[in-house]
């Protein structure tokens, strides 16, 4: 279960619990991605931005604007996988945790 963005990390744990959220929710999407059994034209591009979030979760407290351009690729690459769309909805929840990016 994802966390709301007023929740802090507990006691003696010095980790968001959005980075957690969005962890958790990018395993399972990648998972789910490589047990799927159809290949589809766009699955590499999907593959490769999950690693991309994966890193990002792995490294602290994400740029905004950078995970949002990943999901809106990785969106576009598995929307149409009916299969996989709890679990891209678990990452499009997590990534709008951290917020919107600040207008320029």
């Amino acid at each position: 279960m994802l966390r709301s963005l007023d929740q802090r990390p507990v006691a003696g744990s010095e980790e968001d619990p959005r980075v957690a959220g969005l962890r958790t929710a990018v395993s399972r999407l990648r998972r789910e991605l490589a047990a799927h059994p159809v290949e589809f034209a766009d699955r590499s591009i999907a593959e490769d931005e999950l690693a991309a979030l994966a890193a990002m979760a792995a490294h602290g407290v994400p740029e905004i604007p950078r995970l949002r351009r990943s999901l809106l690729l990785i969106a576009g690459s598995v929307g149409s996988v009916s299969a996989l769309r709890p679990a891209l909805s678990e990452v499009r929840a997590a990534v709008d945790l951290f917020g919107q990016p600040p207008r320029g």
